[in-house]
């Protein structure tokens, strides 16, 4: 990977529907090199896939919030593959200090996530959660 490469990513994380015409103009190179470019990110699994990113229009009327949760001791494969299976888990990452786990959860009112956050404190193996809710997002890459 090289500057290049970051800024390509940059752009494909602004717009993953980016056409590589407009691309390689941002950029200043040219189409075969984007294209050859993003088939080697691809490849080496750099770049994973594509994804939609929703409107703000449409995700400002949605809740979100981050659950720290804290897991038994060997608990934490059960524990992940039961959250996988909650449709309102975005994200589930392991992180260090006081919490075992962050969940970023996304429910349509407050009424579902707090359903959600019930939900996840009843999964056996997890200890204790704590939960803060979005207020707002000041940018989203």
């Amino acid at each position: 990977m090289d500057d290049l490469d970051e800024h390509l990513l940059a752009r494909l994380r602004e717009n993953a529907r980016a056409p590589v015409a407009e691309l390689a103009r941002a950029l200043g190179l040219s189409r075969t090199t984007i294209q050859s470019r993003l088939a080697r990110l691809e490849r080496s699994g750099v770049i994973a896939g594509y994804s939609v990113r929703l409107a703000n229009a449409f995700g400002a009327t949605r809740v979100h919030a981050f659950i720290m949760l804290t897991v038994e001791p060997k608990q934490a494969a059960a524990v992940t593959a039961a959250l996988r299976r909650m449709p309102g888990v975005r994200r589930l990452q392991s992180v260090s200090g006081p919490f075992d786990l962050i969940a970023t959860v996304e429910a349509a009112d407050v009424a579902e996530m707090d359903a959600a956050i019930d939900e996840i404190g009843a999964v056996k193996g997890v200890e204790r959660t704590n939960s803060s809710i979005v207020l707002s997002t000041k940018f989203d890459r």
